[in-house]
């Protein structure tokens, strides 16, 4: 459920920076992106009635982006998320996220984002829409993603959207807990 391959939408928004400072032509941010640890982070927070709620990020992932520069619309984005690397700085709460009540994670190794269609929104933004898979179960999912920068063969995005809980069978503690996972990622990717 947390695989929003958002990170690769931002990529893919990144080609359309046609004119800007950081790409001249579209043809500078085409090619094969692979996401790299350092400056790339997958956060999320669930809501809590009353106030407060559940911060946490995701330590291990990968994925790749591929942005093509005849045609954004046929760009890819694949995200791999481990969810056994969730952290939220409590002990008790990240071993309840990885039990079988959440992401079952002795089942459930990964959960993965496959981008279907990349849609420009303007000069720097575009929308990311893929299949998630999280517990055994698929949905189709949305990212905005927003280019923040493009420096040779480096090129960093920032992606955000919201996830139901309930399509993953991980919408345990609703109604106190809010069913909405809202996801913050920044990525840096490099060209390879």
């Amino acid at each position: 459920m947390f695989v929003k391959r958002l990170g690769l939408a931002a990529f893919l928004a990144a080609t359309s920076v046609v004119g800007s400072a950081w790409a001249v032509a579209l043809s500078d941010a085409a090619g094969r992106y692979a996401i790299s640890k350092n400056g790339s982070s997958i956060r999320f927070v669930i809501g809590k009635a009353g106030g407060g709620g559940l911060n946490g990020a995701f330590g291990r992932f990968e994925g790749t982006i591929r942005i093509d520069g005849g045609d954004i619309g046929r760009s890819r984005v694949d995200l791999t998320i481990y969810p056994e690397s969730v952290g939220t700085g409590e002990g008790r709460i990240d071993a309840f996220l990885r039990s079988d009540a959440v992401f079952d994670v002795a089942n459930s190794r990964q959960i993965t984002f496959r981008s279907t269609s990349v849609q420009r929104t303007g000069d720097k933004s575009a929308v990311v829409t893929g299949q998630l898979t999280a517990r055994g179960n698929t949905s189709t999912e949305k990212f905005a993603v927003e280019l923040q920068g493009m420096n040779g063969g480096q090129i960093r995005f920032h992606v955000s959207g919201k996830v139901l809980r309930s399509r993953y069978q991980m919408d345990v503690g609703t109604p106190l807990y809010s069913n909405i996972v809202a996801f913050d990622m920044q990525f840096t990717g490099r060209r390879g």
